[in-house]
C-alpha cells in the first residue's frame, strides 16, 4: 500500500538522496564502466558471467538514477512539521481503522530509509483524507475497491527518524 510517487521529503532525506544520486552518476558510473571493460577484455561475451553481471548491475544502477532524479525533481521539501496534533506530511500517524490501530508515516517512503515503517503518501486515498485533520477527528475515504473506509485519527507526532 505504499506509494512511490513523489511527495513530501524532509531536508535531511532530500540531502541524503541527492548525495546518493551524485555518487551514482559520478563515481558509480565510472566504476561500473570499468567493471564492464575489464569483463569485456576477458573474451567471448556470450559466456562471460562477469560481463553479464556487470551489465545487470549497470541496469539496476541506471534505474535507481532515474527513480532518484524523478523523486528529487517532483518532491516538496520541508522541515519536520510542528508537534501540534494536525496531520501533515512528515508525521507519524496512528489511526483507528476497522477497530484496529495502525501507525504509519505520512510522506514519501524515502524519509523512513532503512526502517520497516509502513508509509502512505499524502497523495494516496487515505493520506489525502487525513491530511490536515486533527487528533480526534474522524473521516472516510474511498478504497480502490469502491468501499468507503472510516478512519479516526488517534495520534499525530512529527517523525524524527
Amino acid at each position: 500500500m505504499t506509494e512511490t510517487a513523489a511527495g513530501f521529503l524532509t531536508q535531511d532525506a532530500h540531502d541524503r538522496l541527492k548525495a546518493e544520486l551524485d555518487q551514482l552518476t559520478g563515481e558509480g558510473r565510472l566504476e561500473i564502466a570499468r567493471k564492464i571493460e575489464e569483463a569485456r577484455e576477458e573474451g567471448d561475451l556470450k559466456e562471460n558471467g562477469g560481463y553479464h553481471a556487470a551489465r545487470e548491475e549497470q541496469g539496476k544502477m541506471e534505474a535507481r538514477i532515474r527513480q532518484l532524479t524523478a523523486l528529487l525533481q517532483d518532491a516538496t521539501i520541508g522541515e519536520t512539521p510542528p508537534d501540534d496534533g494536525v496531520v501533515e506530511p512528515g508525521m507519524l500517524v496512528t489511526v483507528e481503522i476497522f477497530g484496529d490501530e495502525e501507525t504509519f508515516l505520512l510522506g514519501n517512503r524515502e524519509i523512513a530509509d532503512g526502517s520497516d515503517l509502513q508509509v502512505f503518501s499524502e497523495k494516496s486515498a487515505m493520506g489525502a483524507a487525513i491530511n490536515g485533520k486533527s487528533v480526534g477527528d474522524s473521516t472516510s475515504y474511498e478504497a480502490p475497491n469502491g468501499k468507503t473506509i472510516d478512519v479516526k485519527i488517534v495520534a499525530a507526532k512529527p517523525y524524527t527518524g
